[in-house]
């Protein structure tokens, strides 16, 4: 893992080099209460065509924990910071959760240094059902700390069949989410509740692809749907059999998915 400083902390991530050091960019956003491991099972693809880079956002995983709240002016200026680090200067942004919503951020910010992006299982706006749920969440939290709500979330996160064929993978994430920063986990979801890019998204104007999956409850298909259809030209795929964590949980689709994407940005 590379560390790289920001102010008064710093940001952990690792390169996955494609065998043609000329090879263009991929950035990886994680979701809140993971870190880069949970695209493990996308590197594969992903360095056949490209150079990858992942990090771990800002109070989860190996990257440091400033004192919150933090907001996605922070996210995304932690995403061009990394990628300055590394002297990119224009990459495909692929983001899930969280790390879609910064890439949201990015596409809008930050426009010349996207090539494409793919926002996977995320929301545009923060209805006040949705607040309410991470007021929920973070009361839990700071009774319980992250044990109290690693249950729900990784129930969330993957379905029942998933989470039954497959418990190493579950157990995991579990783990991953046991063990995010408190402070980080709150500052993150801050920044979530005050989620607000729905209304500017037909100011995106590059090549984009929506992803989620057909039973993720958090990111609803029809709120993912109706994003798609707010930027110009952007693609819509809905993956059957997966919850939030599509990549994880429907890897060949999801895999299946970009890669037909990325084919067409040459």
């Amino acid at each position: 893992m590379i560390q790289v400083a920001r102010d008064g902390f710093t940001l952990a991530m690792r390169i996955d080099r494609a065998a043609d050091a000329a090879a263009p960019w991929i950035v990886l956003s994680n979701s809140l209460a993971a870190d880069h491991r949970m695209w493990d099972a996308q590197i594969p693809l992903l360095t056949r065509t490209h150079n990858v880079l992942r990090y771990d956002t800002r109070g989860h995983g190996a990257s440091g924990v400033p004192k919150g709240p933090y907001s996605f002016a922070d996210l995304v200026a932690d995403a061009v910071a990394v990628m300055d680090h590394h002297g990119i200067a224009k990459a495909v942004f692929i983001g899930l959760s969280l790390g879609g919503m910064t890439g949201l951020g990015m596409a809008l910010a930050h426009p010349d240094r996207l090539s494409a992006l793919i926002c996977c299982d995320a929301r545009a706006d923060a209805p006040p059902p949705y607040v309410q749920g991470w007021r929920d969440r973070i009361a839990a939290i700071e009774k319980g700390g992250m044990d109290a709500i690693a249950s729900g979330t990784i129930e969330r996160w993957l379905g029942a069949a998933f989470r039954a064929q497959h418990p190493e993978i579950a157990g995991q994430l579990a783990e991953t989410i046991r063990t995010t920063p408190v402070e980080g986990y709150r500052g993150c979801a801050a920044a979530l509740m005050a989620l607000d890019y729905r209304k500017d998204l037909p100011k995106i104007a590059m090549p984009c692809l929506f992803i989620v999956g057909a039973d993720d409850l958090a990111a609803p298909p029809d709120a993912m749907r109706d994003m798609a259809q707010a930027v110009t030209g952007a693609e819509f795929v809905m993956l059957p059999a997966a919850a939030h964590i599509a990549n994880v949980e429907n890897a060949v689709a999801f895999d299946g998915a970009i890669a037909d994407f990325l084919a067409r940005l040459k």
